[in-house]
């Protein structure tokens, strides 16, 4: 259907009414959402008489204030189960006590140590600071952050057998 005088009037009338242009085109029938909006540019219809969806409001309600974090106590590091007794002895449970580091954030060197200390919304928080060996970490924490590889439990005859007959 082409636009005639009536259904421009009438496009015009919805329009001001605040109405989609998805509501519009079901209304006049014949038209797609697209055409509607063509031809509300074309007439250069510009604000409405009520926004198709409400505005949201300005005004956000402030966040509660996070609570302080309490000094951590020291943190027990476990060290996985041994799987074999081929692997290396590893040494016992140790206790790292987090105090403080001496790096912040604007103060944090290329070869400093990385390991955060702290809660980062908190202004106490720190990193690690001393030389970095292994990464980006010093030696004591790399040992915490890289855990050694798994070493595989080599296939018995029988468990190969028995996974290649999956494939036959």
């Amino acid at each position: 259907m082409g636009w005639t005088d009536e259904r421009v009037e009438l496009l015009k009338k919805l329009w001001q009414d605040g109405l989609s242009a998805s509501q519009i085109a079901k209304q006049l029938g014949g038209v797609t959402r697209n055409a509607v909006i063509g031809k509300v540019h074309r007439l250069g219809l510009s604000g409405r008489a009520a926004p198709s969806k409400p505005a949201r409001p300005v005004f956000k309600a402030p966040r509660p204030a996070r609570p302080a974090a309490a000094p951590a106590a020291p943190r027990r590091i476990s060290q996985p189960p041994m799987t074999t007794a081929a692997t290396a002895p590893q040494p016992p449970v140790r206790y790292i006590d987090e105090a403080p580091g001496v790096a912040t954030v604007l103060t944090l060197g290329a070869h400093m140590c990385k390991w955060p200390i702290g809660d980062p919304s908190s202004d106490e928080f720190t990193f690690c600071g001393r030389r970095a060996s292994e990464g980006p970490y010093c030696g004591e924490h790399a040992r915490v952050a890289y855990q050694p590889a798994q070493t595989k439990k080599r296939s018995s005859a029988n468990e190969l057998a028995r996974s290649l007959r999956r494939y036959i």
